[in-house]
């Protein structure tokens, strides 16, 4: 399947500025939509990108956005929001309409491709509003009519995550880590192979039509996750298992603080089941190519703050930028 343009919703976060950065070296033309372009000055910079300004929430503007393209990666995810039934009105418009827009929008555009990111554990009857509202979106996708492609990831790590990062950064301040729900389990994948897992799926056709969970190569509770990134941080801590009161009453004070919350009541309720792959030993399908990267090659160096050099330089270089 021969593609040359590429809209990327979500194109500027964690996952997308990976995703984006892979495209790019691959020679396709990319389009990512912000709100802010000056979020995403680490993206301005690489060749045969365009980061516009745009509310993707917006019908007319997404229309727009979705002339004229090859295909179109949907990567927008939160993590907060607030409280509803069966979800909140931000997993609502975020896991859910958006969506349904980018589905409605690549019909009338005769956008035909599409790869949607989904999570581990999505179900429309799950126990958190953000599985159940990632449940839904999928849901949509899979009964459209486009030649979709979707990914459920397990928790992602990397530079920028907001995972292993949040545990190393709370170790250099407290002397013991209280966490709630410390025995749930997790198979944390590296953000370069979820990148590289999307764009190797893009121009396959065996891919269309199909879920793929993606999972790192190892399980690992959560009492062992913290450890691993106080360690890493080089500021091991003892981690302390809550009871599910207090875990639920730490949540809901969090939930108040000042900034994006560290957890939150609904994080809790996704962690009432385990967030690792159906089949065990994992092994990735091998139309999607990628050799699984193990935690402790890559975490370690972005946990001690040892690697300052900007993973797009190697791109920037190749542009004379």
């Amino acid at each position: 399947m021969q593609l040359s343009n590429v809209l990327v919703i979500g194109g500027g976060g964690f996952v997308g500025s990976h995703v984006v950065s892979r495209l790019v070296e691959r020679g396709l033309r990319v389009t990512v939509p912000v709100r802010r372009r000056a979020r995403a000055r680490h993206l301005i910079l690489l060749p045969t990108i365009d980061v516009v300004e745009a509310d993707v929430h917006d019908d007319a503007v997404l229309s727009r956005l979705t002339q004229d393209q090859d295909a179109v990666i949907n990567l927008v995810g939160i993590l907060q929001g607030s409280r509803g039934t069966p979800y909140g009105p931000e997993f609502a418009q975020a896991h859910v309409e958006l969506p349904r827009r980018i589905v409605a929008a690549c019909g009338t555009a005769g956008v035909q491709r599409y790869l949607h990111m989904s999570a581990l554990g999505a179900d429309p009857r799950g126990p958190s509003m953000y599985q159940r509202s990632k449940g839904d979106g999928e849901a949509l996708v899979r009964a459209s009519r486009l030649d979709w492609t979707i990914f459920q990831p397990s928790v992602v790590f990397g530079p920028e995550d907001k995972f292993l990062n949040m545990f190393a950064q709370l170790a250099r301040f407290f002397p013991v880590l209280p966490v709630g729900g410390a025995e749930v389990r997790f198979q944390p994948i590296w953000v370069g192979d979820v990148a590289d897992a999307f764009c190797n799926a893009l121009g396959n056709h065996d891919t269309f039509g199909r879920a793929y969970e993606l999972a790192g190569p190892r399980i690992y509770t959560l009492r062992e996750l913290v450890e691993f990134a106080a360690r890493a941080s080089g500021h091991p801590r003892p981690v302390i298992n809550l009871p599910g009161a207090a875990a639920r009453l730490q949540a809901m004070m969090m939930e108040f603080a000042p900034g994006e919350p560290l957890m939150s009541r609904d994080n809790l309720d996704s962690m009432k089941v385990d967030n690792i792959a159906s089949q065990q030993p994992f092994e990735p399908a091998p139309e999607l190519q990628i050799e699984l990267t193990p935690m402790e090659a890559e975490a370690p160096v972005y946990l001690s703050g040892e690697n300052p050099r900007s993973k797009f330089a190697s791109y920037r270089a190749r542009a004379h930028r």
